[in-house]
């Protein structure tokens, strides 16, 4: 499914992170040669050093917010695809260091960029942002990618203008080029591997292993759930549409079907319920910092595009999730479980035709 990228030169920011490790490991999985630029992971633990990917790249660790090492990494590496994945990502950190956090999400787009404008051999671009660029009016139908940028909080506000960055960048520098750049804007991911502070699903499997009740904050709020490989898989796709064919060139939401846009309450009793072993959850609101109610994402423009669609339904994400923690938490080979979800993953929906062929 991924062959387009066997032999490409691929450059990822954010590569030590939760979403761009998997997203190194489906490159390389593919034959890709990818160089990562990023600080040092987030955690410990964490998915990359899990997951054994360091000697099957070129890492770099270094910070978006570092023009002069960036700039040199990126034209050492010669990338043909690069994908902007680096950011401060969590919104209530955003509160207590807007400064970094601006810094980080608004420069480090800028230096991207610059990287972009000067590089003779990309071709296809892509900046991943966030379902909470837009203006939050808390509706209850899925924001289109016509729809008001404005995040409300820094981490929020910081990508919408990530977002007016790149759009300023492609009409100043690159209409009359051919280098496709494009943004994904991705609802909520879960997965294997995501060890970060204030995620729901986190915090479910660190009191499940403590043997402790799951306190939700705010457990009305829906969010556009859904498994890491989903977005990954989108992006991947993006780039080598937009790289074929300049005119995919675009702003596309990423997110779940509208049955799987749950609650938190309702993600929390389904992890609770695939997990077992009497695991409950209670609401404890702690009044902190203002978080959004509702959030959909209007998905129609990638699947009419492209003819994409999500694979896994959100019970499949949670089980997907919960069985490479208990490989984790048993110590078992976490880069084959990885290649395994995978491999599943993308011939999801090549299994289904040949089963609908075969009756």
């Amino acid at each position: 499914m991924l062959d387009f990228y066997k032999g490409k030169k691929v450059f990822v920011t954010g590569h030590t992170g939760f979403k761009g490790t998997w997203l190194c490991k489906m490159l390389i999985n593919a034959g890709a040669e990818v160089t990562g630029y990023s600080l040092k992971p987030p955690t410990d633990p964490n998915l990359f050093s899990l997951s054994g990917i360091e000697s099957q790249m070129n890492s770099i660790i270094g910070d978006v917010r570092n023009l002069q090492l960036l700039k040199q990494t990126f034209l050492e590496a010669e990338p043909e695809i690069a994908i902007h994945l680096a950011a401060q990502p969590i919104v209530r950190d955003s509160y207590s260091d807007p400064h970094l956090t601006y810094e980080t999400n608004v420069m480090g787009t800028v230096n991207f960029l610059e990287c972009i404008r000067e590089s003779t051999t990309v071709k296809s671009v892509l900046n991943v942002t966030t379902d909470k660029v837009y203006q939050n009016n808390e509706w209850d139908w899925g924001y289109r990618e016509i729809d008001v940028l404005n995040g409300y909080d820094p981490y929020s506000n910081s990508k919408s203008c990530s977002e007016i960055i790149t759009q300023c960048y492609k009409n100043s520098f690159f209409l009359n080029t051919d280098v496709s750049i494009s943004t994904a804007r991705a609802g909520n991911v879960i997965g294997g591997g995501d060890f970060a502070n204030d995620r729901i699903i986190p915090d479910c499997i660190r009191a499940a292993t403590n043997k402790e009740y799951i306190i939700l904050r705010n457990p009305l709020s829906i969010r556009p759930y859904q498994h890491v490989l989903e977005p990954l898989n989108a992006y991947l796709l993006i780039c080598e549409k937009q790289f074929q064919n300049k005119n995919y060139e675009d702003y596309y939401n990423v997110g779940p079907n509208e049955n799987d846009c749950v609650t938190t309450e309702r993600l929390t009793e389904l992890f609770c319920e695939i997990w077992g072993e009497g695991l409950f959850w209670v609401n404890q609101s702690d009044s902190g910092v203002h978080e959004a109610n509702f959030l959909k994402l209007d998905c129609s423009k990638i699947k009419n595009t492209f003819r994409w669609e999500p694979r896994w339904n959100i019970e499949k994400a949670i089980e997907k999730t919960i069985e490479w923690t208990r490989a984790y938490l048993s110590k078992g080979n976490i880069a084959l479980t990885m290649e395994e979800q995978i491999e599943e993953f993308m011939t999801h929906n090549k299994r289904n035709y040949i089963k609908i062929k075969n009756r």
